[in-house]
């Protein structure tokens, strides 16, 4: 078993590289911390975004919101077309979120109700609102950290 490391937190990396479609979409497995620096650096395609959208049960429009490129930008993309690595970044840190998150709430359903509501240790804002940035994903990943520890804020 792989995992990652962010800030203490172990999280296995297949969680992450399922939620963006796997080895088949991916087209590498993800097995360590250099496998996603790989990863970014080669770029993510649209159909790994598409499956993280799927999981989320998020719009491109709302896809958009948390990357560094616009609706229209994801919409010409074909399915095989690699994002920047500033675009993949995001992408894996909100997948990454994710999997811990999904982790920690022991399923999908769980983690996506308090995703979508607003957290008072998180300035009164919803975790999905944070996504949007690297800090905000920090914030995110450290809140569920403290949750998996029994400690509420």
């Amino acid at each position: 078993m792989s995992y990652y490391i962010n800030g203490g937190m172990k999280m296995e990396l297949s969680a992450l590289a399922k939620i963006l479609g796997g080895k088949k979409v991916l087209q590498r497995s993800i097995q360590s911390q250099m496998d996603l620096v790989k990863l970014s650096n080669k770029g993510v395609t649209k159909d790994a975004l598409l499956h993280l959208a799927k999981y989320l049960s998020f719009s491109m429009n709302q896809m958009a919101q948390l990357l560094p490129v616009t609706e229209r930008t994801i919409q010409r993309y074909t399915s095989k077309k690699h994002f920047n690595r500033v675009v993949s970044e995001q992408i894996l840190q909100i997948a990454e979120v994710a999997a811990k998150g999904s982790e920690v709430f022991e399923g999908r359903d769980k983690f996506l109700t308090w995703m979508n509501h607003p957290n008072k240790a998180l300035d009164k804002k919803t975790p999905m609102s944070l996504l949007n940035s690297k800090f905000g994903v920090d914030m995110v990943l450290d809140e569920l950290g403290r949750i998996e520890h029994g400690v509420f804020s």
